[in-house]
């Protein structure tokens, strides 16, 4: 249900108001996709903040090679990616992602590594990828295309297989001498993803460990005090700042389009600066919906 209310257009689901904005065709768009694809976020009798507990744990069975992959969904903006790669490197894993840091000639174990993928890649880009970084755990961060290319998936099953030795083959035309029609692939994957879990392929789903982080906006909240709270979080902002911001969130839920961990930036940084902040973290949030 859409209604206009106060100069702004206003989006409910079952009862609640959850976006609002001046436009009513991003009101609109926004309702379909909360409603159809993202939903309400399930039931679990998991708390969030034990949710990301688990992810830590998966990606250090991964890390550490007891487990082949794993799979994060949920929305953006909390911190997925963060504590992903957070844990690789707590796991004693080096970032490669960049070449440009490492010496011309130097030695590296690739499978105390991982590299990130981000962006879009074809079915013969992640045959490559996957071949180039054979060894290392790989993240495939916002990667979606390959999730939900046909072929690019049945390469990934032969990735990601239970069996000890795990074969991949590119049995089309193949115009790079530099890559075999076949290969035996022994490198870990960590998928993070903003689909939806029932999106996702089941083939997919039941070979790796999965860990959904579907949150409601109290979800999110939760999830922000914990993150706040932490030492490396906004270190030049004052604790003050900090509580003063998550209280002008809850306050304000269900009236904040997009909520996310980057709004908790903005307004801290906007509490910083004293005096009559409300307003401007207001405008703030409310602008670009």
């Amino acid at each position: 249900m859409i209604k206009f209310e106060n100069g702004k257009y206003c989006g409910y689901v079952n009862g609640k108001c959850i976006v609002r904005s001046t436009s009513e065709y991003y009101v609109k768009r926004k309702v379909g996709e909360l409603t159809t694809e993202f939903r309400t976020a399930p039931v679990s009798e998991f708390g969030i903040n034990q949710r990301f507990s688990f992810l830590e744990q998966m990606v250090q069975m991964v890390a550490d090679k007891t487990m082949v992959s794993c799979v994060i969904t949920g929305e953006g903006g909390l911190g997925k990616s963060y504590t992903v790669l957070k844990s690789l490197e707590s796991a004693g894993l080096t970032n490669v992602t960049s070449l440009a840091d490492f010496e011309i000639g130097e030695k590296l174990n690739l499978s105390n590594c991982y590299r990130v993928i981000k962006g879009f890649s074809t079915a013969k880009g992640l045959y490559r990828t996957l071949y180039e970084c054979n060894g290392m755990t790989i993240v495939f961060d916002d990667c979606d295309s390959i999730l939900k290319d046909d072929v690019a998936r049945n390469i990934l099953k032969g990735a990601l297989d239970s069996f000890n030795r795990r074969y991949i083959s590119w049995m089309a035309d193949m115009r790079d001498d530099d890559l075999p029609r076949s290969f035996e692939f022994t490198g870990r994957v960590v998928f993070v993803s903003n689909m939806a879990l029932e999106k996702i392929d089941q083939a997919i789903r039941t070979r790796c460990m999965v860990v959904d982080l579907s949150m409601t906006e109290g979800q999110k909240l939760e999830r922000m005090e914990v993150i706040a709270k932490s030492d490396e979080f906004l270190p030049e902002v004052s604790d003050i700042a900090k509580s003063q911001a998550l209280a002008f969130l809850k306050a304000r839920v269900g009236a904040i389009p997009n909520m996310s961990l980057r709004s908790l930036i903005q307004v801290s940084k906007i509490a910083a600066r004293g005096g009559k902040w409300e307003d401007l973290a207001k405008y703030v949030l409310t602008q670009g919906a």
